[in-house]
């Protein structure tokens, strides 16, 4: 095997694409595939596999970082696990049955949806704080209750546990197939329908992407291993520059959170994955 510098510039990307990731909770490999298959022209089962290893090394940094801040409900996480994981290893087995140009189109379609909810969902939040400032905190009566590394309380209810674990499956399935879907599809479910804080959110949504991805990520790993050659030699190529720059990524991602407002991020969010959806739609043009 022989490590060359041919792609060096995926160093600096992967720490602006992977600050970007970690700061919303959108998944990396929505940048990082169509930036393989399109920039590299890698064929999409070495792009999804590349972005999958890659994905799971800068969410595993994010995590660490979240965990720290003390952000992440483990309960909600597990109990969207639970459904993932094994929707996740479906998708990986049977994602080769459905044509990979077809699912990128869905999920396009779906993401700008979801973009477009996040942004309807801020502005009815405008308006509920201006109709409510007279209200007291205390008549709202909610089910769970966070307090991070800071001291800050963060007061939620998840609402529709069904709609979760239905885009758990849907979301994980996805991720298997084409590496992208869970996270985008939980913060949808968490912050446009139940309004669980943005921060809580993306820190549990990580907690959530990170272990699913690494589950479903053997199988393609393991494809890797066993045609070797020069398959195996590209991925690594690759993968010596992405996996270094989500790492340092996945630190300053969270760090950019803290500074920016929950309304402002959720604004972010949305217009990310709206410009995310049209630019996947380009590419398959």
């Amino acid at each position: 095997m022989e490590i060359t510098t041919e792609y060096w510039y995926l160093l600096p990307a992967s720490i602006v694409i992977a600050t970007i990731a970690m700061s919303s909770g959108i998944g990396g490999a929505v940048f990082f595939s169509p930036l393989f298959m399109i920039g590299l022209q890698l064929e999409p089962k070495i792009a999804i596999g590349a972005a999958l290893a890659t994905e799971l090394f800068g969410f595993s940094s994010g995590l660490y970082a979240y965990w720290k801040s003390k952000l992440i409900d483990f309960n909600l996480g597990l109990s969207l696990l639970v459904i993932s994981i094994p929707f996740a290893i479906l998708g990986t087995v049977y994602g080769d049955l459905v044509p990979p140009m077809v699912l990128k189109a869905i999920f396009a379609i779906g993401i700008i949806f979801i973009g477009y909810q996040l942004y309807i969902s801020w502005r009815e939040e405008e308006r509920e704080k201006l109709a409510a400032e007279h209200k007291k905190e205390f008549e709202v009566i909610h089910e769970s209750e966070l307090t991070d590394v800071a001291g800050t309380t963060y007061k939620y209810t998840v609402c529709n546990k069904n709609m979760g674990r239905m885009f758990a499956a849907v979301g994980g399935a996805f991720l298997g197939m084409i590496s992208v879907g869970l996270a985008e599809l939980q913060e949808y479910h968490l912050v446009a329908k139940c309004k669980v804080p943005a921060k809580v959110a993306i820190a549990t949504s990580i907690f959530v992407v990170v272990v699913t991805v690494l589950v479903a990520s053997v199988g393609h790993f393991y494809e890797f291993a066993v045609e070797g050659g020069e398959v195996l030699n590209q991925v690594m190529n690759i993968i010596v520059f992405t996996i270094p720059g989500v790492i340092i990524g996945g630190q300053l991602g969270p760090k950019l959170q803290e500074k920016v407002p929950a309304d402002k991020m959720k604004v972010a969010i949305s217009i990310l994955f709206i410009v995310v959806g049209i630019f996947m739609l380009y590419t398959l043009i």
